[in-house]
C-alpha cells in the first residue's frame, strides 16, 4: 500500500511545480533544525580550544545546512504515509506544494554542499560525522526503522544525538568524553519526549502504519517506559557536573530541570484512564522541549561565564 501510494505521488513529477522559496524552506524542517543548530553550537563553544570566527561560523552554517537536507530527504521519503496523518498532511510533498523529485534533489544537493563545505573549510572529522549523521536519518531511521519497529525513535534518537558531537569535532579535530555524554543527554531524551508525542497521536500512527510503543505495546507499557527513561535523563543530566566538566550553578539547574522532567512523566504515569493521559501527555512533551533547550543553554553559559572569569582583570 505504501508503495503504491508512493509511486502515485512521484507520477507527479512531470514538469515543475509552483513551489515558492518558503515551500522549500519548509522541507528543512526549520523548527528542528533550530534545536540541531543550538546543541551544535553549544559543542562547538565547549571544546576547550580557541575557535577561528570563520570556523565557527563555517561549522554551524554546515550542519545547519546538513540537517535541513536530512529533512528534505525525510519528507521526500515520508510523503505517502505524511498524507495519512492531521499534523504533516500540509508538509510541501503531500500538499502538492513540492513535487517530490524537486525534494530528493534539493535535499541530496544540501546533503553533499554542507559535507564538502564542512570538510574542506573546517575538518574532515567533523564532515564524516555529518555525513553519516545525515545517512542514518535519512536512510536507517526514515526508510528502515520508522516503519519497521517500535523501537525506532530509540535507535534512530541517535540522529539528533550528533550535532554536538560533530560541533565539538569542528573545534578540536577530535572526539572526547564529554561530547559524548551531551550526546547522551539528547539520546535519552528522544524517546520519552516521542513517546508523549505518541500517545495523543495514536489514532494518526496508527492510520499510517507507522509501529510507533503506544500502537504496539500498548498505553500503558508506553507510559511505564517513558517514566522509566524519564529517570535515566534525569540522572544523565547532572553527569557533566559529576564528572567536572561544568560547575554547580549548572548541576543545580540541571537536578531541577530533571526533577521536573521526572514529575511531569510521572503525571503520565499515574493516569490509568488512556483518555485521561492525553493532557499530561501534552504537557510532558512541551516540557520536554524546554528541558532540552534550557539544559543546553545552562551549559553553554557555564562554559561562557567560565571563560570570563579565567580572563586576566575579569
Amino acid at each position: 500500500m505504501a508503495f503504491v501510494e508512493k509511486t502515485a505521488l512521484e507520477d507527479g513529477n512531470a514538469g515543475m511545480s509552483e513551489a515558492t522559496a518558503g515551500d522549500f524552506f519548509a522541507l528543512l524542517k526549520p523548527r528542528v533544525m533550530s534545536l540541531v543548530v543550538f546543541t551544535a553550537f553549544v559543542g562547538l563553544m565547549a571544546a576547550p580550544v580557541a575557535v577561528n570566527p570563520f570556523i565557527a561560523v563555517t561549522a554551524i552554517l554546515s550542519i545547519a545546512i546538513g540537517a535541513g537536507a536530512s529533512g528534505a530527504l525525510n519528507m521526500w521519503y515520508d510523503a505517502d504515509i505524511d498524507r495519512l496523518m492531521k499534523r504533516t498532511v500540509s508538509r510541501p510533498v503531500p500538499s502538492g506544494r513540492v513535487k517530490p523529485g524537486e525534494a530528493l534533489a534539493f535535499g541530496l544537493v544540501l546533503s553533499v554542499l554542507s559535507v564538502m563545505t564542512l570538510g574542506v573549510f573546517v575538518d574532515w572529522l567533523a564532515a564524516s560525522l555529518l555525513a553519516f549523521t545525515i545517512f542514518f536519518y535519512a536512510v536507517v531511521y526514515t526508510m528502515w526503522l520508522k516503519r519497521w519497529t517500535p523501537q525506532n525513535i530509540v535507535i534512530g534518537g541517535a540522529a539528533g544525538a550528533f550535532p554536538p558531537v560533530i560541533g565539538w569535532a569542528a573545534a578540536t579535530g577530535s572526539v572526547g568524553l564529554e561530547p559524548i555524554v551531551l550526546f547522551l543527554i539528547i539520546f535519552l531524551w528522544t524517546p520519552p519526549h516521542f513517546w508523549a508525542l505518541a500517545l495523543f497521536k495514536a489514532d494518526e500512527y496508527g492510520r499510517a502504519g507507522i509501529p510507533m510503543m503506544p500502537n504496539v505495546a500498548g498505553v500503558a507499557s508506553t507510559r511505564r517506559q517513558i517514566f522509566a527513561y524519564a529517570l535515566v535523563v534525569a540522572v544523565v543530566g547532572v553527569l557533566p557536573w559529576l564528572l567536572g566538566y561544568v560547575g554547580a550553578g549548572y548541576g543545580v539547574v540541571a537536578a531541577v530541570l530533571g526533577a521536573g522532567f521526572v514529575w511531569y512523566a510521572w503525571q503520565v504515569l499515574r493516569m490509568a484512564d488512556a483518555d485521561r493521559v492525553m493532557r499530561p501527555a501534552k504537557m510532558l512533551f512541551a516540557y520536554s522541549l524546554l528541558y532540552l533547550f534550557a539544559i543546553f543553554a545552562a551549559y553553554l553559559a557555564d562554559k561562557v561565564i567560565e571563560r570570563a572569569l579565567a580572563i586576566p582583570g575579569v
